[in-house]
């Protein structure tokens, strides 16, 4: 569990954030929705230590990463898997070494042992024979995988996810979305995904919250998001013609 507690950031003048709170669930995919610039990243940064907050705290599963030390958000930190907007893969290493990078960093395992563990994540995410590949011999949605891969390679407890369908044909997204949903429940992890897709809302939302103006506007299920009157989250939502003939849909369904 991730609880974020009255938490406020502002960056000179400009209040980004306003006394968040809210509660990411275990062994669920949490989304973060809302416009650009309605706080989306700075609040992700403040939950995984990389921005501090001016007010409030996040605790994982208790532990405030404010009173930590060093050495102990580091030991959160392990725990953590990043899946960044356009993959972050290293283009001077193989995808194998890319895969392998964090348990050279964080554990001892022996070099058998290491390449055991990236071979079972490549397959996870239905990729093999790919370990000399360089990430640039790679398409888009393989790219994305072998991030996903890297990301769970040290079998973490929370998995972070920014924009994870950036740049992908939708038949890749729906991919990308199912294989997060898959792991989440697999691994029981408290996955929070980042996306502007309503594709990825109506397909994997569990638990979302809605920033506007930096403020926690709405919260509640995909499910939920149908049946809202609340006009802010209504005028992002049905921004698109897919998710208006959804509603459409939704209303017939219940006589409306």
């Amino acid at each position: 569990m991730i609880e974020v507690k009255h938490l406020s950031k502002s960056f000179g003048d400009l209040h980004v954030l306003k006394d968040i709170n809210f509660t990411f669930e275990p062994k669920k995919v949490n989304l973060i929705i809302g416009q650009s610039g309605s706080g989306k990243s700075v609040l992700t940064k403040c939950m995984v230590g990389l921005h501090e907050p001016d007010e409030g705290e996040v605790l994982f599963d208790g532990r405030s990463m404010i009173h930590l030390n060093q050495n102990e958000r580091t030991e959160v930190r392990k725990d953590i898997g990043m899946l960044f907007q356009a993959s972050a893969l290293f283009d001077s290493l193989t995808v194998q070494e890319n895969v392998m990078f964090p348990l050279q960093m964080f554990t001892k395992m022996s070099k058998e042992e290491m390449l055991d563990r990236v071979n079972f994540c490549l397959q996870r995410v239905k990729l093999e024979n790919v370990n000399h590949l360089y990430p640039s011999e790679t398409s888009g949605g393989m790219q994305k995988r072998i991030g996903i891969a890297r990301a769970i390679a040290m079998n973490p407890r929370y998995l972070f996810c920014d924009e994870p369908n950036s740049g992908l044909d939708p038949k890749t997204a729906i991919v990308i979305d199912r294989l997060i949903e898959e792991l989440t429940h697999e691994y029981e992890m408290t996955s929070v995904v980042i996306t502007h897709d309503m594709n990825s809302v109506m397909e994997i939302g569990e638990n979302i919250i809605f920033l506007y103006d930096g403020q926690l506007w709405w919260k509640g299920s995909k499910e939920d998001i149908l049946r809202t009157d609340n006009k802010e989250i209504n005028d992002f939502v049905y921004a698109s013609s897919f998710m208006q003939s959804i509603k459409q849909v939704h209303r017939e369904q219940q006589g409306g």
